[in-house]
């Protein structure tokens, strides 16, 4: 199985920018959809983006327009631009890869899971 790492986590004020960043190892991730997705305190994980090998990606509401997620497969990395930031985007942010015939906004639709990194905007 690919093994997942993530990265680039931290504090940030409200408007600023962040890219976070995943590294995959095991195995190539070019089969595989790439996402990500956030867990604050108390809550449930929800999706974020995906981002599939034709490079086609899907976002949520609450973020498209600020969030840019990529891939670079030559690489074996995944990453996600984060601008203008707010508070409500704090939390932990998990990268996942899964295949491309299960949901995509469901955690359920990925095999694959980073450790997470933590993300806080203040206000």
């Amino acid at each position: 199985q690919v093994q997942l790492v993530e990265s680039g986590g931290g504090l940030v004020q409200a408007g600023g920018s962040l890219r976070l960043s995943c590294a995959a190892s095991g195995r190539t991730i070019s089969s595989y959809r790439m996402a990500w997705f956030r867990q604050a305190p108390g809550m449930e994980r929800v999706f974020v983006s995906a981002i599939w090998s034709g490079l086609m990606t899907h976002y949520s509401d609450s973020v498209m327009g600020r969030f840019t997620i990529s891939r670079d497969d030559a690489k074996n990395m995944a990453y996600l631009q984060m601008n203008s930031l707010k508070p409500e985007d704090t939390g932990v942010y998990y990268c996942a890869a899964g295949p491309h015939w299960t949901s995509t906004t469901s955690s359920q639709g990925y095999d694959n899971w980073g450790q997470g990194t933590q993300v806080t905007v203040s206000s």
